[in-house]
């Protein structure tokens, strides 16, 4: 690991980045079948959250 600025990313980065992480993992694995006992309203529900964190992060940011 670095301590380099160029690599230090926010908390609220991290976050919005690991909701999209899991929700691209959820919907690529039920997609291929592995995960089909999921309902549809997890992934809109990962997906809306993807949303809301990317908005937060945009947001704090400034």
């Amino acid at each position: 690991m670095t301590n380099s600025p160029r690599f230090q990313m926010r908390l609220s980065t991290r976050i919005f980045l690991s909701i999209l992480g899991v929700t691209l993992l959820v919907w690529i694995l039920r997609g291929v079948g592995l995960l089909t006992f999921l309902p549809g309203a997890v992934i809109w529900i990962l997906i809306l959250l993807s949303f809301v964190a990317g908005i937060l992060n945009t947001l704090i940011r400034r």
